[in-house]
């Protein structure tokens, strides 16, 4: 029926009944900044305004709103190349990393500004907290609310400079106290978190080394793909329209473990509208692996598309493909499925136990190292001799820590679309980190060759290793295949829980060897990896998390022993950090603790034993991707940054307060403790002989540059850097660079978005390809001036400038090559892969409060100081930072996939699943300390990995400063602290001697 609804100013009539969801109405009439986060609104990603409030489309019905007033950021400027002042300080201020929520975060600023222009930063934090960003932190949101409520007032902010770059004998001289931290309005004690009012970035650079000036590297240039975040063009997989759409629903299952005797569709094949069921009867079994990794993917292949046994809630059992969301929905209740179900097993170090369900019993996997024991891989390498380095030691500390299951919850979820096109080759669009890969995979199982498929990356709304995957669309494959029509599915908010990928659950114990001088001499480290029911990334985040645990400390003797198993939960698979995160608190958390049992300073027991430039990693070597890895000699650590990442951290978090007398109590609340604590981090940079990136640069008659890249960006910003890197080698603005990623027939392979190495590896082929274009500029630019020699020519300020002062203009010469004289096309392609993995370093702190009778944890203030060499672009490094902290809060505190007895997660959707809100951040510092590693380009390492690694440690170790109690699992929940406080605290606790020894 026709339905006339007022949007952004005009009436409008659309095609709707009055009990649509909004959300699905104005999509169809083509308002794509109107996104899905969830069917029941948390996200705010399907936010609009209705008379001028905030509201989630996702669930408002058109009924509801018809005769009032609706708003989209598409209404907010009229013409092309216009931007509210809004949109200009978002983009101003890096304030949108994937773009995905943006245009609800605009909208829910324009509400505030339309009845408050002069906000304080907790009504701006009010105002945003009803839209979830998995990505910034909310610090430059915030920043960006500020800054566009000043230019509504009539007032000019002045140029947005980004973080602030300062000495670090200058930082030393400035200690946080009230000018420091506070706003000016009302004056604050040192030290407490800043009030409304604080504005400007929280974010320093330190510089430690000398740095080449540079024209566009290093410069706070904006996101090249901004504008059209910022306005809410189409841009991610979902923005188009194709006609005869299908519409794909996964039937998942409803037990942990069971064998399908009989699936019977006839029924759902019945239902007018629907147009193919697929399931094990009637889709070839091919045996694969899911991970995005490189060719050949890791052992085992032991996934099918569909199998006759499910081993978790939420394994795929069928697929249907329908004319609309609802048929398939409801032919979805039509198939018929017989089960035979089958004992479960949980828990990792249950699943090891004699007479433990085996949950791959198939005789068609190989590369399982005991299907019997459930027993994915056995890792094991050693350096020197552990058991004699333990007899040596003075003193032998030894602690058991767990580590548990969380989501990635990307906003935007898995989504895919594929179609025929018209040479009848398969495309698929899809939201995925690794598209070469994908093609690569999804070949075999459709029995289509490589060269006929293509893999479109659009936009993505957030992966952080969930979309590292072959995750669905194969789906979507096999039923453009069966059907001949384009199809699309989006799993829904549960289905990305249940079905999609998670972090590996651990459990880590530590026996360290230290000598009577705090010199560590032994360490081993204990691993029980939990896979869940699929092998997927199994060996190598177990493997990433040894590296990270037996790397950070110089020791003579290490030894690592990992069993990575099978259970009954849903797939684990990539997570940003990669196993670091769970190394990373069992290794800090158990550092400290052996510092404190031998009556050390836990920062310069730290100090005493960390590498640092010139120390090699013996263990490295052992710990590659399988048989893959071509790195056979130990590497050498050419960058640390750590001694002034702590100089700059520890001052920044006021750490000297612990030596004043009662600041562990809070005045006036006798029930309060406060505590700080401290984390060393040390993360890699790419995959060293193996991560590959390939760029393409060719020139346009006016002088910009074309560039063309595999790489993938997630929101980190990458395509932004790339293109600094090529304007900075070219000796143009940013603004001359138009880059192309992530299409496998148009762009140069690249493994792809993980492994923290985009900008190391992608942005070395950059750098390479714009070298060879620049000589081919300057050969040309000596032909037009009649120069004998070339290769003094500098390139700047759109010019190619010879040695006596003469210049052509980059105009001039691609016009005189593409037409003139000698013609042909200035252009150059280039790839790079690394054997080193120069590592970024950090040093994070936290302060909390404890509340003794409750055992709530709350964490005031967060301080992460980074060494990544030279930042790229500051404003998207440090919004990594914001933005990794903020998950790894998460992480650390409150975030856990929360299950029954039978296996069913039952908290598969956000707010029983809490991630943090706007208004709930504590305060955040981010610091970037700048060196200079000689491998990277320009100086460059690797910085969106790291800040995932320290929070949790730092705030196990807060707790411990505040109250004398370990907690020894994560996350750091009410109930767990209280019964550690109570001394209540069970062996699952890890706060009594079941997870402690100590000798010596």
């Amino acid at each position: 029926m026709e339905i006339i609804l007022n949007i952004n100013g005009r009436d409008e009539a659309m095609e709707a009944l009055a009990t649509d969801t909004l959300m699905s109405a104005m999509r169809r009439a083509g308002y794509y900044s109107v996104r899905y986060g969830s069917d029941s609104g948390e996200t705010g990603a399907a936010a609009v305004l209705v008379d001028g409030r905030l509201a989630s489309s996702e669930v408002l019905l058109v009924g509801q709103v018809i005769g009032r007033r609706i708003e989209t950021v598409e209404g907010l400027t009229g013409r092309v190349g216009e931007l509210h002042p809004i949109q200009r300080a978002f983009i101003e201020t890096g304030a949108i990393q994937s773009g995905y929520s943006t245009p609800a975060m605009i909208l829910a600023a324009k509400a505030l500004l339309g009845h408050n222009p002069n906000p304080s930063e907790a009504e701006v934090r009010d105002a945003l907290s009803g839209v979830l960003c998995r990505e910034t932190g909310y610090v430059k949101p915030v920043e960006a609310v500020l800054r566009a409520a000043a230019y509504l007032r009539g007032e000019e902010p002045g140029p947005y400079e980004g973080p602030e770059i300062v000495d670090a004998s200058y930082v030393a001289e400035m200690p946080p106290g009230d000018d420091d931290l506070a706003g000016p309005e009302t004056p604050l004690s040192p030290f407490q978190p800043p009030i409304a009012t604080e504005t400007r970035p929280q974010t320093d650079i330190v510089l430690t080394s000398k740095i080449p000036e540079t024209a566009v590297v290093g410069k706070p240039e904006t996101k090249v793909d901004a504008v059209k975040l910022a306005k809410g063009n189409p841009a991610f997989v979902d923005d188009m329209e194709m006609r005869g759409l299908l519409y794909a629903r996964l039937l998942a299952s409803p037990h942990a473990h069971a064998r399908i005797v009989d699936i019977d569709d006839s029924q759902a094949l019945a239902l007018p509208g629907v147009r193919a069921v697929i399931h094990y009867q009637n889709v070839a079994r091919v045996k694969y692996a899911s991970g995005g990794q490189s060719y050949p993917n890791p052992p085992p292949h032991d996934q099918v598309s569909f199998d006759n046994k499910v081993r978790h809630v939420g394994d795929r059992v069928a697929a249907v493909a329908a004319d609309s969301p609802e048929i398939a929905e409801e032919a979805l209740k039509l198939i018929q499925v017989t089960y035979e179900v089958l004992p479960a097993v949980f828990d990792e170090n249950e699943a090891i136990q004699p007479g433990a369900p085996v949950i791959h019993d198939e005789e068609d996997t190989a590369g399982i190292h005991d299907a019997g024991r459930n027993v994915v891989h056995h890792i094991a390498a050693e350096v020197g001799d552990v058991a004699q380095g333990f007899r040596e030691a003075d003193h032998v500390f030894e602690h058991t820590y767990t580590v548990h299951q969380v989501q990635q919850a990307p906003i935007e979820p898995h989504i895919a679309i594929s179609w025929w096109d018209a040479d009848e080759r398969l495309v698929i669009r899809t939201s995925t980190q690794v598209p070469f890969h994908v093609r690569r995979m999804v070949a075999p199982l459709l029995g289509l060759p490589v060269s006929r498929i293509r893999i479109i990356k659009p936009r993505i709304g957030g992966g952080f290793g969930a979309k590292q995957e072959m995750l669905i669309e194969d789906i979507v494959g096999h039923l453009t295949i069966a059907t001949g029509r384009p199809v699309r599915l989006e799993l829904n908010r549960s289905e990305e829980f249940r079905s999609s990928r998670t972090r590996h659950p651990q459990t880590i114990t530590f026996k360290s060897g230290v000598m009577a001088d705090g010199r560590l001499h032994s360490m081993e480290m204990k691993v029980v990896g939990n896979t869940g029911a699929y092998g997927t990334h199994g060996l190598t985040v177990q493997t990433v998390t040894g590296l990270r645990g037996l790397s950070s400390y110089n020791c003579r003797h290490r030894r690592f022993d990992c069993l990575v198993v099978y259970t009954n939960l849903p797939v684990p698979g990539a997570y940003r950090g990669y196993g670091g995160p769970q190394a990373l608190f069992a290794l800090e958390s158990h550092v400290d603790e052996v510092a404190h049992g031998l009556g050390l300073d836990p920062i310069e027991f730290r100090r005493k034993n960390w590498v640092q430039a010139g120390d090699t990693l013996p263990i490295a070597p052992l710990l590659g991707e399988g048989e893959k890895e071509a790195v056979h000699f130990e590497p050498v650590i050419q960058s640390c940054g750590l001694h002034e990442c702590f100089e700059q951290g520890l001052k920044a978090i006021g750490w000297e307060r612990r030596n004043q007398p009662n600041w562990g109590q809070v005045p006036g609340k006798p029930h309060l403790r406060r505590g700080l604590g401290a984390a060393m981090c040390m993360h890699g940079t790419a995959i060293p002989g193996l991560d590959m990136g390939g760029a393409s640069i060719k020139i346009n008659d006016d002088g910009s540059f074309n560039v063309l890249v595999g790489a993938t960006d997630l929101g980190t910003g990458s395509d932004t850097v790339l293109s600094q890197i090529a304007a900075e080698v070219l000796g143009v603005p940013l603004s001359d660079i138009i880059i192309y990623s992530s299409d496998t027939d148009m762009t140069p392979f690249d493994t792809g978005a993980y492994a923290s190495s985009t900008t190391y590896i992608s942005g070395t082929a950059v750098k390479r390809a714009a070298e060879q274009v620049a000589d081919q500029v300057r050969e040309r630019a000596a032909l037009m001036l009649g120069l004998a020699q070339w290769r003094d020519i500098r390139l700047e300020n759109r010019q190619a400038v010879a040695a006596d002062g003469r210049a052509v203009s980059l105009e001039k010469i691609a016009l005189h090559s593409l037409h003139q004289d000698q013609q042909r096309q200035i252009m150059a392609t280039a790839s790079y892969v690394s054997m080193d993995s120069p590592p970024p370093f950090a040093g994070q702190f936290a302060e909390v409060e404890v509340d003794v009778e409750t055992g709530q944890v709350t964490v005031t203030r967060l301080v992460m100081a980074v060494d990544a060499g030279v930042a790229i672009n500051p404003i998207t490094a440090s919004g990594q930072v914001e933005g990794g902290m903020t998950q790894a809060l998460g992480y650390g505190h409150c975030e856990e996939m929360a299950y029954d007895e039978t296996g069913r997660l039952v908290n598969d959707a956000f707010g029983p699943y809490h991630i943090y809100r706007a208004d709930e951040m504590p305060w955040m510092k981010a610091i970037l300390v700048q060196t200079h590693e000689p491998s990277g380009p320009f100086g460059a390492k690797a910085i969106a990995e790291i800040p995932k690694d320290g929070v949790a440690p730092a705030i196990a170790n807060a707790i411990f400063d505040a109250t004398g109690i370990r907690v020894r699992r994560i996350p750091f929940t009410p109930q767990r602290v209280y019964r550690a406080l109570q001394g209540t605290g069970d062996r699952e606790q890890g706060t009594g001697g079941g997870g402690e020894r100590v000798t010596g």
